[in-house]
């Protein structure tokens, strides 16, 4: 299909909350395979609507290793319906906040819910890597970015380098 654009920190669309899909069409079809082939180039491991400018709750997600065949996962309006108390504590990056990593504590395990490709209603649970990517790209539909777990301080120091690099990017242009 077509490689899309990533938006970057600062961009306003990555604070707002996306739509419910209200059905999954060959237009649905077509943008989850958009943001596989975007997600694939850049390269990452997931990658949320919101994150090209399309305002959907749809994420995507390959957690195989290079030496893997691909295994993409599509999600349409996915929810946690459930968590553990037990936390975890991985190192996050984003793809709209390239090049910045930090640690960043989630719960260990997850269930969801959410529609696949086929229109199916789908419960899994996820533990691990997939716990966190899931939970990383449904903070996306909500406007919520990793940085927002962090200290203010960091987050402040985040905020100022993209914003810097917006306004210059701006000026260049």
């Amino acid at each position: 299909m077509a490689k899309r654009p990533i938006l970057l920190l600062p961009d306003p669309r990555l604070r707002a909350v996306a739509d419910p899909v209200e059905k999954v069409d060959d237009g649905i079809k077509a943008l989850a395979q958009d943001m596989l082939d975007t997600m694939y180039d850049a390269p990452g491991i997931g990658l949320a609507g919101p994150q090209i400018g399309e305002m959907k709750r749809i994420i995507v997600m390959d957690l195989s290793r290079e030496d893997e065949p691909n295994d993409p996962i599509v999600m349409i309006n996915p929810e946690i319906t459930g968590m553990s108390d037990d936390i975890v504590s991985t190192e996050e990056g984003c793809l709209s906040i390239p090049e910045v990593y930090y640690d960043v504590e989630r719960p260990a395990e997850i269930s969801v819910r959410y529609t696949d490709l086929d229109g199916n209603t789908v419960e899994r649970d996820a533990t691990d890597r997939l716990a966190v990517c899931i939970q990383h790209e449904i903070d996306h539909l909500d406007g919520v970015l990793y940085i927002d777990y962090l200290s203010r301080l960091k987050r402040d120091r985040v905020l100022k380098k993209f914003q810097k690099a917006d306004r210059l990017n701006k000026k260049a242009g």
